[in-house]
């Protein structure tokens, strides 16, 4: 229909022409209400379809996640972990290197024992040899253990009557048998060992004595000898401490444990010739001031990015293996180009460091400001190429939560020289591995034995080990210093104050 039809139409009934009309309207009026509907659903959807792509790349972050890029424990990621190593391959073969010093079992000039098997006869012609001289002898020796047996010592003491008084006198009996019945110090320093070194329970180390010496004990027997080692060792362990405020450098972590399904932690201050554990119901600062180390040191502490540890007045350096797993973590899953950056550069200056330390004792002022410039521009690049932030909470009010990029690239940014601290001072370790390793015995002990059962058991362990952690850390044999620290005597570390 033209204009010219339409408008004869219209003329000829103009009210039937309006009803048509308005139909129209209201026809086109409803579809627009569809239309905007349906946009306003769109948009729901779409927020709604960012929200969970976020919240799927948040869990998927959390599955990927395993010891070589986070915190996690190497004992989370299960069976089919994956071998990842930042250090560049050698050109040393595999195996043991030459010049090594070996293990070979080789005989010794002066045997314990020695047992002649002889000739009878000729094995040709069978002739008598039983009068023939020995011309030699050929040698072979078998290392063996002894019959494994508990021997008794009785001590018996004279009484003497005196001849001009009638007084009965008795001998003094020396201090290890002071009691009528009692054990000895080599008895108490193996069960002491099996029990804080060997992480054997009170009830396997009760089975170990039955089967090789035939000898039962009671559990209580083991706590009683812990707490004599425990309790010979108050002079080394102050000591220890005085030592450890005045080092110049010192590492710091802790780890949770339970003992009677209570949560417990575990602190400790380690160098690489000294060990100080402590047993706390705290975390945080109040822990840390029971502990008696940070209260008082005024050094340069080494540990992990956790707040409470900024509360001390001390110097800072952090670990740089928590932050090479984070930018791992940032770089692979995140696809974060800086982190990879960071990773090398942090590598490379490790590298020049462990170089230079046995020539100089700190890099050269442009070999310095060469790393910074390069730390300072990958810093950068990272910020001006965060990824946009989905907010998955939409309703929730206060500060929006930023993403991890954006919280890691500040904590570099603004913790840099604690970050880069084993690059100015060669006396810092580039990361907290040192603690880290001391702490992982208490693991270890929970996996093997079992958790604790009282609060003096944990502080006896806790001693005990720091004290075998040092004799360790000096190159000493444990089961002699043990039996020292039994006799009132046990090693306590001869050096300048200062780890």
């Amino acid at each position: 229909m033209d204009l010219k039809e339409l408008s004869e139409k219209i003329r000829e009934n103009p009210e039937e022409f309006i009803k048509e009309l308005y139909k129209l309207h209201l026809i086109i009026e409803d579809q627009s209400m569809q239309i905007k509907s349906l946009l306003e659903e769109n948009k729901l959807l779409r927020e709604e379809n960012e929200n969970l792509k976020s919240r799927i790349r948040i869990l998927e972050g959390q599955i990927s996640k395993d010891s070589h890029n986070s915190s996690k424990p190497p004992s989370s990621d299960g069976f089919k972990k994956k071998i990842y190593n930042n250090r560049k391959s050698g050109s040393r073969p595999v195996g043991g290197q030459k010049g090594h010093k070996g293990e070979t079992l080789k005989m010794v000039e002066v045997p314990d024992k020695v047992e002649i098997h002889k000739v009878s006869q000729c094995k040709v012609c069978g002739i008598s040899l039983k009068k023939s001289k020995v011309i030699r002898y050929e040698r072979h020796q078998v290392f063996e253990v002894p019959e494994l047996k508990i021997e008794v010592i009785e001590h018996q003491g004279e009484i003497k009557r005196c001849p001009v008084c009638g007084i009965e006198n008795k001998a003094v009996f020396p201090e290890e048998a002071g009691n009528i019945v009692q054990y000895g110090m080599k008895f108490k320093t193996l069960a002491t060992y099996l029990k804080e070194y060997q992480y054997l329970s009170c009830e396997r180390l009760s089975e170990f004595f039955k089967d090789v010496f035939s000898h039962s004990m009671s559990e209580g027997t083991f706590n009683n000898f812990s707490e004599d080692c425990h309790n010979s060792l108050e002079g080394y362990e102050n000591e220890v401490k005085e030592c450890l405020k005045v080092s110049p450098v010192v590492g710091f972590d802790e780890t949770g444990f339970r003992y009677n399904g209570k949560r417990h932690w575990l602190h400790v201050a380690s160098t690489e010739k000294l060990t100080y554990y402590s047993v706390e119901e705290k975390r945080g600062k109040e822990g840390m001031d029971n502990g008696g180390i940070l209260p008082d040191f005024p050094g340069k502490a080494v540990h992990d990015y956790w707040s409470p540890y900024f509360k001390y007045n001390c110097l800072h350096a952090l670990c740089n293996a928590h932050h090479l797993r984070e930018l791992i973590y940032m770089f692979e899953e995140e696809k974060q180009e800086w982190a990879s950056k960071m990773i090398s550069l942090l590598i490379e200056i490790k590298a020049s460091v462990d170089t230079a330390k046995p020539v100089i004792n700190c890099l050269v002022t442009e070999v310095l400001r060469k790393f910074e410039r390069k730390y300072d521009g990958i810093i950068e690049e990272g910020l001006d190429n965060l990824p946009d932030i989905v907010n998955t909470q939409p309703n929730k009010r206060g500060r929006k939560k930023q993403s991890k990029s954006k919280n890691l690239l500040d904590r570099l940014k603004n913790h840099k020289e604690e970050v880069l601290a084993f690059m100015y001072d060669f006396q810092v370790p580039f990361d907290n591995n040192q603690s880290e390793r001391d702490l992982r015995m208490m693991k270890l002990k929970q996996k093997i034995s079992g958790t604790f059962r009282s609060e003096n058991g944990t502080k006896y362990f806790a001693r005990i080990r720091s004290y075998i952690s040092t004799v360790r850390k000096h190159g000493l044999n444990i089961l002699e210093a043990i039996q020292n620290a039994f006799a009132g005597k046990p090693f306590i570390p001869v050096m300048a104050r200062g780890g």
